[in-house]
């Protein structure tokens, strides 16, 4: 299976971490996240990946190279003249997935227990357009979902902004689930993306779209994830993968 590696950011929340490297070699645990997370979908059966770059992307193309891609296909898109955000980073590597089946998308930032086998297995059974691992943790943001799990609309409750179709501006009358950074898509969703420009939000293009296509979640019990967003969440992170490792 085909995966995409979002390793573009600044990681400006890292600094100063991220003054002198990429985000995705900062390393927890001995390892850097890029390998972390490159280990991870190798296990979970993908074996070909497209990373996105941009901050110090040399080091990162570097990096892969000298560990021979870790065994499998690893292809890189180029996004260092400018940044694309998210929706426009898969836009770009579109190329990529020309072989008509499902691709996983996934945060370097993101460390989980998240079962991703368990995860093709329920998006191939659904119909889906694309399937998003959410969480019922604690945020400002968060993804709303319908009693038929279909996505409807997106709200800060910091602020109160929602982002929705007109018919579903209620934010109370939904599932509130926050977005774990990681998500399953059809290429069919490229036909849409063609009418966006460069650059867009992958989560603002799904809620422009939930009316028209069926999009869901993926919240199962028991999963944790790290966001590996800021200095003070490596402790707890490293902390996670040494819990991880001690689990048969």
């Amino acid at each position: 299976m085909k995966a995409m590696v979002f390793a573009a950011g600044m990681g400006t929340r890292l600094r100063p971490l991220t003054d002198s490297m990429p985000k995705a070699l900062v390393q927890v645990a001995g390892k850097p996240l890029l390998q972390h997370t490159i280990e991870k979908l190798k296990a979970s059966g993908f074996n070909e990946l497209v990373i996105n770059v941009h901050h110090f992307a040399d080091r990162i193309i570097d990096f892969v190279r000298a560990n021979d891609s870790f065994g499998i296909r690893i292809e890189f898109s180029d996004e260092s003249e400018k940044l694309l955000n998210t929706g426009g980073g898969i836009k770009r590597a579109s190329w990529f997935f020309n072989d008509g089946q499902p691709f996983l998308i996934h945060n370097v930032d993101i460390l989980s227990n998240i079962d991703l086998p368990e995860l093709v297995k329920q998006h191939r059974e659904s119909n889906s357009v694309a399937t998003l691992v959410c969480s019922e943790r604690e945020t400002s943001r968060y993804l709303l979902f319908d009693g038929a799990d279909r996505l409807r609309g997106w709200v800060n409750e910091k602020t109160g902004e929602v982002k929705s179709p007109v018919a579903h501006r209620d934010p109370s009358r939904y599932r509130k689930l926050a977005f774990s950074g990681i998500h399953l898509l059809q290429p069919s969703l490229f036909e849409q993306m063609e009418k966006m420009g460069d650059t867009f939000s992958i989560i603002d293009f799904y809620i422009q779209h939930c009316d028209e296509v069926v999009i869901t979640p993926y919240a199962p019990e028991g999963m944790q994830t790290i966001d590996v967003g800021k200095p003070e969440a490596l402790p707890a992170a490293e902390a996670f993968l040494n819990r991880s490792k001690s689990i048969p």
